[in-house]
């Protein structure tokens, strides 16, 4: 083992309770083992993943949160015993190979959280449609808050009721019974949700989100009485000795309602400052939390708790490392953590332990990987969201998501294995096919990948002299490290194959090739519009790529996720973009998580870059270009145009018995619909 890691794999104590090493897979949406956001549920699709994972020598698993009340029904976690039962053998598994494991208890998402769905968001406010709905939809009982009128974060149009000391009450009576039936199955411990990122129990704290006049609200203790009595009446239901953590935000970086402070940025903290904080984490530790698993960030700043790659990496250890120092119980670090950093800090006692999360979800062979000095064959995180966290906002849409991704939240763009491993086990097939693929992107390379590990015969051709197709420009700035990562992933691993790959062999006639199966993988092409001076622009990928520079003014056509990108890494060089955008909001685009989109907007505020909303390209002039606004025509003078307007698919023929055409060559998406597309293709040949 490379001695740098050797910090991760010593053991640490939360309370009473001993862990073999130092890494924790956090709680994350969809990763339950038992579930009750619509009624308590067994996941049983969460045995084999948890099983792979305490296989490969994790210390600590907090399966994702469970409410201890259901919206759906009014279903309280604590009445419904049995699905901890049907969750017990998990758990014995889990410990059989040395791990321990603590459930996250929470609010779910009550409070001004709440993810009012797109297609409820003009019901929510209805009183005749929440009294209607009542028996099965607690619309009324999920949109509180500890004041009244609070905008809602997801639909800021529609505001909160006032949670009432009664409603405490039974949430905290609701979080001492369910963490009795944890210890009863055998789990070693509880993780409250959460004075953390603006959930429920957080808005208390927050004076921005709390001016109540009873015992909970105004003064510090009272702003903190919620999160207090919750660990009380744990300790008296399970014993002093039942180690309790708390999931807990070190500050809140919050400018104003929907509006975060990024990296970098000064700014007046209308949440928690690490001030208060330091206060904070040494008061919660005195009332009997056991450890604090920490980060930075609200639902108003979602970035820091959900980092994105617009993140620096390791984004909140210098906040979480400093209040390290207020308190005697361990200290665990989230967001974008890597493994040498976090040793590194653990070894100099600056923090205890690492959550690292959606790495696990993207390789579970991560830590054993990373002590066998395989450093390579680890797939990499790229912070996508894709499929993990798939839950898109704009301008006071509600939650835009769809049904299929509501039921595979918490599974991997990159590793659709996860939480899916009954269906995709990788065997060699009986009758090996001759299996040609054209188009070495993504989408050609994973089909390569899987149908050489299937014992296929793979001939891989790819026009230009290297493997990555498009993904290259999308992976070009310098902030996108990791997709660069991603890139050297999948070329070292057709490179340990047995796949014959022919660059610089552009395919034109599919005739002529030996193959049983043929697969099209040749991507998507520019959107050309009819625009006068069109081929006056710089295309998005030359740019890119390097390919055309561009001034120190550039007009930015489309304010979809990648013209959003280009327009920030120009900022961030110190050039003077502008966005021009159709829509009536940048990047509103379903599947697109708004972790993304509005850290990306903050940048795009934070660098003052003008966003010309519900405005078409009309011209490009030599010197500018010509648009029309919701209510004029207006020309702007830059000296460079950049055209990210979107892209159309680029088959090299249609699809038929024995062709088959996948990913954007099909139909334009994303990394998630063009890796899982290869995988449904490769398991069906």
């Amino acid at each position: 083992m490379n001695k740098k890691y050797e910090a991760l794999f010593t053991p640490f104590f939360i309370g009473t309770c001993e862990i073999k090493n130092r890494v924790v897979i956090p709680a994350m949406e969809g990763t339950n083992i038992i579930e009750n956001m619509m009624g308590p549920k067994f996941n049983e699709k969460s045995k084999q993943y948890y099983i792979e994972r305490a296989n490969n020598d994790v210390g600590l698993f907090i399966p994702g949160m469970i409410p201890v009340y259901s919206m759906m029904g009014g279903k309280w976690l604590h009445k419904n015993p049995k699905v901890f039962a049907q969750a017990k053998p998990v758990i014995d598994e889990i410990h059989a190979n040395g791990s321990k494991i603590f459930f996250q208890l929470g609010a779910g998402f009550a409070g001004r959280n709440y993810t009012i769905p797109d297609k409820l968001l003009k019901m929510a406010d209805n009183k005749a449609f929440k009294k209607l709905t009542n028996p099965f939809l607690h619309l009324n009982e999920m949109m509180v808050a500890p004041d009244e009128g609070l905008p809602m974060v997801w639909a800021p149009q529609l505001t909160t009721r006032q949670i009432t000391e009664k409603e405490i009450a039974d949430y905290i009576e609701g979080y001492a019974k369910s963490a009795k039936l944890c210890k009863d199955i055998g789990v070693d411990g509880v993780e409250v949700h959460a004075v953390h990122e603006g959930y429920l129990m957080d808005q208390f704290t927050t004076k921005y989100t709390n001016h109540r006049a009873d015992k909970y609200g105004g003064s510090f203790e009272n702003r903190y009485r919620f999160a207090v009595e919750v660990v009380k009446a744990i300790k008296k239901e399970c014993g002093d000795d039942y180690p309790v953590m708390l999931r807990y935000s070190v500050t809140s970086k919050v400018i104003d309602f929907k509006v975060g402070a990024v990296p970098g940025e000064e700014f007046n903290e209308i949440g928690r400052d690490m001030q208060e904080s330091e206060k904070a984490a040494k008061y919660l530790q005195d009332a009997g939390y056991d450890a604090l698993n920490a980060d930075n960030g609200t639902y108003d700043s979602w970035y820091w708790a959900h980092p994105p790659v617009y993140m620096p990496l390791n984004c909140n250890l210098k906040e979480v490392e400093h209040i390290k120092k207020y308190v005697d119980i361990p200290v665990i670090c989230a967001g974008r953590m890597q493994a040498d950093v976090a040793a590194e800090s653990i070894a100099s006692g600056n923090i205890d332990a690492v959550a690292i999360g959606r790495q696990f979800i993207c390789d579970g062979e991560y830590l054993t990987k990373l002590k066998e000095g395989r450093e390579e064959d680890i797939r990499p995180c790229i912070s996508c969201h894709n499929a993990c966290l798939p839950l898109a906002y704009y301008k006071n849409s509600g939650v835009v998501l769809d049904l299929k991704d509501m039921e595979t939240q918490g599974h991997c763009a990159l590793n659709p294995v996860a939480f899916e491993e009954d269906k995709y086990q990788i065997k060699k097939v009986a009758n090996p096919k001759k299996v040609v693929i054209i188009g070495g992107g993504i989408g050609g390379m994973e089909t390569a990948r899987l149908c050489a590990m299937m014992g296929h015969k793979v001939d891989l051709y790819e026009k230009t002299d290297r493997l990555g197709g498009v993904f290259i420009a999308a992976a070009a700035p310098e902030f996108k490290e990791k997709d660069k990562d991603l890139i050297k992933w999948y070329c070292t691993q057709i490179a340990k194959l047995p796949i014959s790959v022919h660059l610089n062999t552009e395919v034109k006639d599919i005739s002529k090739l030996d193959a049983d199966e043929i697969v099209i993988a040749t991507g998507s092409k520019v959107r050309k519009l009819p625009i006068i001076g069109f081929e006056k622009g710089v295309e998005a990928v030359d740019f890119l790529l390097g390919n055309k520079e561009v001034g120190e003014t550039v007009a930015v056509i489309g304010g979809g996720l990648t013209g959003c990108e280009i327009a920030y890494d120009l900022a961030r060089k110190g050039k003077k973009p502008f966005i021009v955008e159709m829509a009536d909001d940048l990047i509103k685009s379903a599947g697109i998580c708004a972790a993304n989109s509005s850290c990306l907007k903050d940048y795009l505020r934070f660098y003052k870059v003008p966003v010309y909303l519900e405005s078409s390209l009309k011209e490009i002039k030599d010197n500018g270009v010509i648009i029309q606004t919701a209510d004029r025509i207006k020309e702007i003078n830059c000296e460079s145009v950049i055209l990210s307007v979107g892209y159309t698919p680029n088959p090299l023929c249609e699809k038929s018995e024995h062709i088959h055409v996948i990913g954007d060559a099909a139909k334009v998406g994303n990394l998630k619909t063009v890796i899982w597309g290869a995988y449904d293709l490769a398991f069906s040949l």
